[in-house]
C-alpha cells in the first residue's frame, strides 16, 4: 500500500498520513473500478514516487527530459480492463527500437554482474518505457522500478562498504578534497567550495546532506578519528548545528591523507565513471585502517539499518596483526576468547564507562547485541553562596550520542515532577576544556542513593544498540557480519590492494630499467649516438635510427630512443654514467622485492604487520571508554535509602510505611499520636511493626499462604491516611487476611522460621526455604478446619520458644527439640490450652537472654517480667502464669508478650491507630504473678483497646 512509501516523505507521521491520503484521493479517481482496484493501488505508489522521490538514486529519472522523449517517444498513459484483471501501462512509441531484456526476470538482482553507474541506471529506468514491444506489465513496472530505488538506496546511499568502511558520500568528499588539494600540511579552504566540488562532479544531491555528512567527519565527539580537520563551529554534544557552509573551513587530516588516499594513484582500485560521465570517481578507497569498526557509522536504508560502534586503533591494530599472523603455516589459531581480549569493546570518542563485557561479546559474535554505556561521575565537597559545604554529584563524562543539553532537561523534569528527589541545584559548567555538570544534592540527601536513580531514571546510563550490517564481497551484497568477519573483510581486501599496488609499481619498475638500460647503451657509444643524431634530417628520421635493429651497439627500442633523444650533452658524462648504473642495481632490488609481494603471500603479510606496527605509532591513541566489570542490572533497592520505617497493617486490609521519625519518643501513660484514620472498624490495625526498607517482608495470611515483598515496595503514607489496600501491593484473595510479617534481612543456613497457629499448632521450617519466595505466594502450613496462621518468627537451635495464651498463661520449651519439617506440613502441638483459650502470642527466646518479657494486656496495663522467671520445659505442657488481670476488668486478656532490653523503644498502637512510642525502661519489672503498670490510655468505653506492641530498631540508618 502507500505506507511502503513512507520513507521517502519528510516531516512528521502525520504530515506524512495526510500527504498520501490526498495523493492517494487524486489519483485513485479515475481508477475506481473495482475490478482493479488492487491494481491502482499499486500504481498510485509507483506515482507517488515519481512525485515525492525525484532525487532517490537510480529509481526514476524526470520523462520529460529523458533520451526516450528526446528521441521521440511518446508518454501518452493508458489503462485497459482485460478478462484475467491485468492491468497495463502502454506506451506508444514511434520508434522502432526496443530494448532487449531476455536477460534474467524483471526485478531479479544478480550480485555477481557489473557495477551500474549513476547515469547508467538513470538510462535503464528511462529506457524501461520500450520494454516487451511497447507494452509493460504494471507489476513488473513497479517491481524493476522499486528494486532500483531499493539498490540504490542500499548500495549508493545508506550503507558503508566493509573494505573501507565508508559511504559513498563520505568516499566522494575526501576524494574531492583530496583533488583540490587539501592535505593536511596545505590551508583550509572554505566548506561551500568542497560541497560545490562533490555535488557537481560526484554527488548530485542536496548540499545540506553533503554537508551534514562533512561535518560529521570533523567531529571530534562523533567520530572516533575525524577524517576532516575542521576550522570553525562544527556543532557540538548539545545538538548545536554547525555554522553555514560558508562560514566553515576545513582541510583533510594526516590519517585521512596517508592511511585512506594515499596510495589512490597506484592502480590499487578500480575507478568508475561517474554520474553524467565526465569524471570518474574510485569504487573505493585503499585504506589501510579498518574504518568501518575504528570510526563506526549508522545508516537507515530500505529494509535494513546499520550502527556499528567505534574503536580503539591499538587494539584495531593488535587483532589484525594477530590474525595476520595466524594465517601462516603452523601458526595457532585466533580464538573467540583471545580476539575479545584485543577488542574488548568499543571505544567512544566522549569516554564514559562500558558496564559489563557480554554486550560486546555478543555483538561481536552474533553481529546485534547491546553495549551498556554509563557517565563518568564523582562526588564532590562544594561550597555554597553563604560559605557553607554541600556534597554534589559532578559528571565529566557522558556516554556516546548523548545530547548534554536534552540530558540536563530531562534531569530537571525528574526533579520538578518528584520523580528523583534529593536534588537541589542543577548547573551545566561546561567549557572548551571538557564536560563538567554539577548535580548539587540537599543536606539530607545520600550520593549513592541520588546516583542511582539518575543512572537508572536518566541518559546518565544507555546501551548502544549495535547492528553489524554493511557491504561485504566487492561492495555489492549487504550482509550482517561478525568482529572478526569485518576483520578479515579488511585484511583480505588490504592484501588485494598490496598485490595490485606491487604490480602497478613493479610495471613502473620494469619500464624505468629498461629505459635506463637504454641510456646506458647510448653512454658506451656516445659518439655514434651524436653522429646519427646529427646526420639526421629530422627528430623522427634519428629515432628510427636510433631503433635500427641491424645496429647490434644499440638496437633501442622506441621508449628508449625517446629518452636517448631526450638527454642533453652535459649528462654524457661519466658521473651521470655512475649515476645510471646505481639506479639499475636499486630498480633490480625493487623489481626482485616486487615479484616476492606478487609470488610470495608470507611476504605481503610481512608488509601488512609492518604497516599496522606503524598506524599504532603514527595514530594511536590510550583508550577513551574505560570497561568496568559487570555489576547487574540496577534493581529498585539500589535506589532506595535504607531508612527506618513503620509499617501499619489494618484489618479492614490496608497498608502503609510511614518514616519512624514521625513519632519521636513520649512518656508512659500519655495518649500518643493518631498512626492511622479511625473513621471506622474496617481502619483498625491488626500489626505494626518497624523495619529497614531494604528488608525482606515475609506476610502470611491466616490461610498459610506466605508472600515476599521489599519493605519499600510498600506504599508510603501520612500519619492520618488510610494507606492502600493490600490487593494492589500482594495477590491476597478478599476471604484472606495477612496474620503476621516477619523482617528478614539475610537468609542463611542456620535460621529457620518458625510458624504458629492460635489453636497451639506449631511447626520449623528453614529460612532458606523462603529465600525465592516473591510477590505471588506460596503455602507454607496445612491448617486444620476452624484453625489460623498467626505468628511468624526466626529462630536458631541454640534459642527457646516462649508461647503465651490469652488467658495469662505461657510456656517455654527448647527450639532444638523442636523437629525442622516441610514448608507445607502441619506441625505439632505447642502447649495444653484450656477450653476457650487460644494462643496470644510467640517469641523466640535466646538461650543466654538476659533481658525481660514485656506483657501488655488490651485495656493497656503491663509490666516487664525476668527471662528467667519462664523455665525451660518439654513442648506440649500446659506452661506458667505469665499475668494476672485486674479484678475490676475481669474480660481483659493478655494481647502480646514481647522479648526486650531495658535500653530498647517499643511502639504501642490501639485498634483505633492511636500509637505511643516510649522507653522500655520506664515500664516497672514485676513478678509473674503481677498484673501490672498502666503503659497506654486506652477508650475502652468505645471499644478501642491494644493491638500490638513491636520493638523499634536502635541500629543507625544506611546507604
Amino acid at each position: 500500500g502507500p505506507a511502503t512509501m513512507s520513507p521517502v516523505l519528510v516531516g512528521s507521521s502525520r504530515r506524512r498520513r495526510r500527504l498520501l491520503r490526498s495523493k492517494s484521493a487524486a489519483y485513485a479517481a479515475p481508477l475506481s473500478l473495482s475490478s482493479v482496484s488492487f491494481l491502482s493501488s499499486l500504481l498510485i505508489v509507483f506515482l507517488l514516487c515519481l512525485l515525492v522521490a525525484p532525487d532517490a538514486d537510480g529509481f526514476v529519472a524526470d520523462i520529460g527530459s529523458s533520451p526516450a522523449r528526446r528521441s521521440g517517444v511518446s508518454t501518452t498513459y493508458s489503462s485497459t480492463h482485460r478478462s484475467s484483471t491485468t492491468a497495463c501501462l502502454v506506451l506508444r512509441s514511434s520508434s522502432s527500437d526496443v530494448i532487449d531484456n531476455t536477460d534474467g526476470e524483471l526485478g531479479s538482482y544478480d550480485p555477481s554482474s557489473a557495477e551500474l553507474t549513476e547515469s547508467e541506471m538513470a538510462n535503464a529506468a528511462n529506457d524501461l518505457v520500450r520494454l516487451t514491444g511497447g507494452s509493460v506489465e504494471l507489476p513488473d513496472e513497479i517491481s524493476q522500478s522499486f528494486m532500483q530505488y531499493a539498490l540504490s538506496i542500499i548500495l549508493g546511499r545508506a550503507l558503508p562498504d566493509a573494505r573501507d568502511g565508508l559511504k559513498p558520500v563520505h568516499r566522494r568528499i575526501l576524494y574531492a578534497m583530496s583533488g583540490l588539494g587539501l592535505g593536511p600540511n596545505s590551508s583550509h579552504r572554505k566548506c561551500a567550495r568542497v560541497v560545490g566540488e562533490v555535488l557537481g562532479k560526484y554527488h548530485p544531491h542536496g548540499d545540506v546532506a553533503v554537508y551534514d555528512a562533512l561535518v560529521r567527519l570533523a567531529q571530534d565527539f562523533s567520530t572516533g578519528t575525524p577524517l576532516i580537520d575542521g576550522h570553525g563551529n562544527f556543532g557540538s554534544i548539545d545538538n548545536d548545528p554547525a555554522a553555514a557552509m560558508r562560514y566553515t573551513e576545513c582541510k583533510l587530516t594526516k590519517v585521512s591523507s596517508e592511511a585512506l588516499l594515499d596510495d589512490l594513484n597506484s592502480a590499487t582500485v578500480d575507478f568508475v565513471p561517474n554520474f553524467d560521465g565526465n569524471e570518474v570517481e574510485p569504487t573505493v578507497l585503499p585504506a589501510k585502517l579498518p574504518i568501518l569498526l575504528l570510526n563506526g557509522c549508522a545508516g537507515i536504508a530500505v529494509g535494513m539499518a546499520t550502527n556499528c560502534p567505534p574503536h580503539n586503533l591499538n587494539e584495531l591494530m593488535d587483532a589484525c596483526i594477530a590474525l595476520t599472523e595466524a594465517k601462516e603455516d603452523d601458526a595457532p589459531e585466533v580464538t573467540d576468547q583471545r580476539l575479545f581480549k584485543l577488542v574488548p569493546g568499543p571505544d567512544f570518542p566522549t569516554g564514559a564507562l562500558i558496564i559489563g563485557t557480554d554486550g560486546s561479546k555478543k555483538l561481536y559474535k552474533t553481529g546485534n547485541g547491546g553495549v551498556v554505556m554509563r557517565a563518568v561521575t564523582h562526588v564532590e565537597q562544594i561550597v555554597t553562596g553563604r560559605g557553607k559545604t554541600r556534597s554534589a554529584i559532578v559528571v565529566t563524562e557522558l556516554p556516546y550520542q548523548v545530547n548534554k543539553a536534552a540530558l540536563l532537561e530531562k534531569i530537571a523534569d525528574l526533579v520538578n515532577d518528584k520523580k528523583i528527589e534529593g536534588v537541589a541545584d542543577l548547573r551545566d559548567e561546561s567549557d572548551r576544556d571538557g564536560i563538567r555538570v554539577v548535580i548539587e544534592l540537599k543536606r539530607d540527601a545520600v550520593a549513592a542513593v541520588v546516583q542511582n536513580n539518575l543512572l537508572k531514571k536518566s541518559a546518565l546510563q544507555t546501551t548502544f544498540s549495535g547492528n553489524f550490517l554493511a557491504l561485504m564481497g566487492s561492495g555489492t551484497v549487504p550482509q550482517r557480519f561478525t568482529l572478526r568477519a569485518a576483520l578479515d573483510t579488511f585484511l583480505d581486501f588490504r592484501f588485494l590492494t598490496i598485490r595490485r599496488k606491487a604490480a602497478y609499481q613493479l610495471t613502473k619498475v620494469k619500464a624505468r630499467a629498461h629505459t635506463v638500460e637504454g641510456l646506458l647503451k647510448a653512454l658506451q657509444s656516445a659518439d655514434e649516438v651524436i653522429e646519427l643524431v646529427r646526420s639526421a634530417p629530422d627528430q623522427n628520421e634519428a629515432r628510427e635510427a636510433l631503433m635500427d635493429p641491424s645496429n647490434e651497439r644499440l638496437g633501442l627500442s622506441r621508449d628508449q630512443a625517446d629518452a636517448v633523444l631526450k638527454l642533453q650533452l652535459g649528462q654524457l658524462t661519466r658521473l651521470n654514467k655512475g649515476k645510471l648504473l646505481d639506479e639499475q642495481e636499486t630498480l633490480s632490488a625493487s623489481k626482485a622485492e616486487l615479484e616476492n609481494l606478487l609470488n610470495v603471500d608470507t611476504a605481503v603479510r610481512s608488509l601488512m604487520i609492518k604497516e599496522f606496527n606503524e598506524n599504532k605509532r603514527k595514530f594511536g591513541v590510550p583508550r577513551r571508554t574505560q570497561i568496568q566489570p559487570e555489576e547487574g542490572e540496577l534493581e529498585d533497592i539500589d535506589l532506595v535509602k535504607n531508612s527506618r520505617s513503620v509499617i501499619v497493617v489494618t484489618r479492614g486490609g490496608y497498608i502503609k510505611r510511614m518514616p519512624l521519625k514521625t513519632f519521636e519518643s513520649q512518656g508512659r501513660g500519655t495518649r500518643g499520636k493518631k498512626g492511622t484514620s479511625s473513621t471506622s472498624e474496617d481502619n483498625e490495625v491488626s500489626h505494626c511493626f518497624t523495619c529497614n526498607d531494604h528488608d525482606t517482608l515475609l506476610m502470611t495470611t491466616q490461610k498459610g499462604i506466605a508472600f515476599g515483598l521489599r519493605a519499600f515496595q510498600v506504599p508510603t503514607g501520612t500519619r492520618t491516611a488510610k494507606g492502600v489496600p493490600i490487593p494492589s501491593v500482594l495477590p491476597v484473595k478478599t476471604d484472606d487476611i495477612i496474620t503476621s510479617v516477619l523482617t528478614v534481612s539475610e537468609f542463611t543456613e542456620e535460621e529457620y522460621v518458625v510458624l504458629a497457629t492460635e489453636n497451639g499448632w506449631i511447626k520449623k521450617t528453614s529460612l532458606k526455604a523462603f529465600e525465592n519466595l516473591s510477590s505471588r505466594g506460596l503455602i507454607i502450613a496445612t491448617l486444620e478446619d476452624g484453625d489460623r496462621l498467626a505468628w511468624c518468627q526466626k529462630c536458631t537451635d541454640k534459642d527457646d520458644i516462649l508461647i503465651g495464651s490469652r488467658l495469662g498463661m505461657a510456656t517455654r520449651f527448647s527450639a532444638e527439640k523442636l523437629r525442622p519439617t516441610g514448608r507445607t506440613s502441619r506441625g505439632v502441638r505447642s502447649m495444653k490450652l484450656k477450653e476457650g483459650d487460644t494462643v496470644a502470642d510467640m517469641n523466640v527466646l535466646p538461650s543466654d537472654s538476659v533481658g525481660y518479657v514485656l506483657a501488655v494486656t488490651s485495656s493497656g496495663y503491663g509490666k516487664r517480667i525476668n527471662t528467667s522467671d519462664f523455665r525451660t520445659t518439654a513442648r506440649g505442657g500446659v506452661g506458667v502464669i505469665a499475668i494476672k488481670f485486674k479484678q475490676s476488668n475481669a474480660k481483659d486478656v493478655v494481647s502480646c508478650l514481647l522479648i526486650v532490653n531495658e535500653d530498647d523503644e517499643v511502639l504501642v498502637i490501639t485498634a483505633k491507630g492511636i500509637m505511643v512510642r516510649q522507653k522500655v525502661k520506664d515500664i516497672s519489672t514485676q513478678s509473674r504473678t503481677a498484673t501490672g503498670v498502666l503503659v497506654q490510655r486506652v477508650d475502652v468505653e468505645n471499644g478501642d483497646h491494644i493491638t500490638s506492641v513491636s520493638l523499634v530498631p536502635t541500629y543507625e540508618e544506611t546507604d
